[in-house]
């Protein structure tokens, strides 16, 4: 008999519950019993011990369904360790419930910050697994996380679709694609749409660079640009602040994000009328594609595989097209950047593409 417990934390994205059943199938195929406690809402039911006894039926069907069965919420690391108002000790609380209940594992889906939690739970002793959910991508020791190429599709699908109206008009359309911190999604998704300039927070941007690439390819003979702008693009300026003085920046911004304070400065600058598309949310939403359930599947049925072995203690990721156990302490706390230098970058560069630098 295995006792495993289950939570979703972070953001929802594409194919968690891909994952989930991944798992519990495996788990089952293998003759083994189970007992299976799925925590609500993150780790806020790990705290709060609010679960759900579930069964193998509760997976069944849950293969191409968005979301997650157990919902989710964000409960951020850098204040895990302070009590909550009623002075509970949360990491005690997630230790007590989890002895309470007999887990012979903890299995965690999340990103950066679930990681770095999901570590923490682990140097206090508790057996975890995780798997690698993210549509940013930026999770350090796997080269891939499910809900990133879904995420892709729909940003590439909105890039599609924006050039046919940005043709017509003969207008500048900026595309704001997720990612505060880093922009692997922006960077395929404009490529794969076929962005002109892409802006990203790896490579800090100079507007007169982005003015040039306009003008070229106005002399060219093409009236329209299309920009894939990452949520956290940031202006050279900006990127030489320290981290309170752009705080204080912006917080005294004008305008809703950055994407439309790049398309005021080039009307101003250009007198061409700019328009900004944000997709949002619904990159993160709708049916996984079929390479993330393909995917995350194999993610869980190899996480299913630790836990018959009592392998504790890693992340299942995906290096060199293979599927890897990754010691938790080497994820925890790393972000995977996407790097000015990468061969991304420079094949993209050689297509003509522009990165505003």
């Amino acid at each position: 008999m295995k006792r495993i417990g289950m939570l979703t934390s972070g953001g929802d994205c594409q194919a968690l519950n891909a994952a989930m059943r991944g798992i519990i199938k495996c788990m089952e195929n293998s003759g083994e019993q189970l007992e299976i406690y799925g925590f609500l809402n993150g780790y806020q039911g790990l705290i709060y011990s609010k679960f759900r006894m579930l069964t193998g039926r509760d997976f069944s069907g849950i293969l191409t369904m968005g979301g997650t069965i157990l919902g989710t919420s964000r409960t951020p690391f850098k204040t895990i360790k302070d009590p909550d108002e009623n002075g509970l000790n949360k990491v005690e609380a997630m230790k007590q419930n989890y002895y309470k209940l007999q887990l012979d594992c903890l299995v965690v889906l999340g990103g950066n910050g679930t990681h770095k939690t999901a570590n923490l739970l682990r140097e206090e002793g508790l057996n975890v697994i995780t798997l690698p959910k993210t549509i940013d991508n930026d999770l350090w020791g796997t080269d891939m996380t499910f809900g990133f190429q879904s995420a892709v599709d729909i940003a590439t699908a909105c890039i599609d679709m924006i050039h046919t109206t940005a043709s017509s008009h003969g207008r500048v359309f900026i595309v704001e694609v997720m990612g505060h911190k880093v922009g692997w999604l922006t960077l395929n998704a404009g490529m794969a749409g076929g962005a002109d300039i892409i802006l990203i927070p790896e490579i800090p941007y100079d507007l007169d660079n982005i003015i040039e690439a306009l003008e070229h390819r106005e002399k060219s003979g093409k009236h329209f640009t299309i920009i894939a702008a990452a949520e956290g693009a940031i202006s050279k300026e900006c990127a030489k602040m320290s981290k309170k003085e752009y705080k204080k920046y912006l917080e005294k911004r004008k305008y809703p994000s950055v994407s439309y304070e790049i398309a005021a400065q080039i009307g101003e600058r250009t007198g061409h009328e700019v328009r900004v598309t944000v997709p949002g949310h619904t990159q993160r939403g709708g049916s996984p594609c079929p390479y993330d359930r393909v995917f995350a599947s194999r993610l869980g049925a190899e996480a299913g595989q630790l836990i018959l072995k009592g392998e504790y203690g890693f992340m299942v990721g995906y290096r060199n097209r293979e599927i890897v156990k990754v010691p938790l302490e080497e994820v925890a706390g790393k972000l995977k950047e996407v790097s000015p230098d990468a061969t991304i970058v420079k094949e993209a560069k050689a297509l003509g593409i522009s990165f505003g630098d």
